[in-house]
């Protein structure tokens, strides 16, 4: 499913993908429908501001943008693998997604890679939530 509104892919697949009861999320990050990136700036001459924090807010809320495409929400997650460029970064990521989850919250993995899609990401989150068919949001979310 192409979510619209949401920045398009960059490649042939889509946002999400149902499976039965399970939603598919692709790996996301924090570029805006208009292909500018959250937590990235970059000055006249060239030299970048990249937001570790900025980003994963950024990437948690398309998610949950994406779901909300749904009919679901962050809170139907339930496994996340998050990919960062640099180590690094690790704390303020962690600091900025305990704003979203604690201990009773997805599943999570976080793992190094070498690059994503852009230079100015440092973070991408793929995930799974647990949607039943034919329910809607407000029956999951009284």
């Amino acid at each position: 499913m192409i979510v619209p509104g949401a920045a398009t892919p960059r490649g042939r697949f889509p946002h999400l993908r149902r499976a039965g009861d399970l939603v598919y999320v692709s790996g996301t990050s924090s570029r805006r429908p208009d292909g500018s990136f959250a937590g990235a700036a970059a000055d006249p001459m060239g030299v970048t501001d990249l937001d570790i924090r900025a980003q994963t807010r950024a990437v948690i809320e398309n998610i949950g943008a994406l779901l909300g495409a749904a009919g679901g929400s962050l809170a139907d997650l339930v496994s996340v693998t998050a990919y960062l460029v640099n180590m690094n970064d690790f704390g303020g990521y962690n600091e900025t997604y305990a704003e979203f989850f604690d201990e009773n919250g997805p599943t999570r993995t976080t793992v190094a890679v070498h690059q994503l899609p852009h230079p100015h990401l440092l973070i991408e989150i793929s995930a799974v939530a647990h949607l039943p068919a034919g329910t809607t949001n407000q029956e999951q979310h009284p």
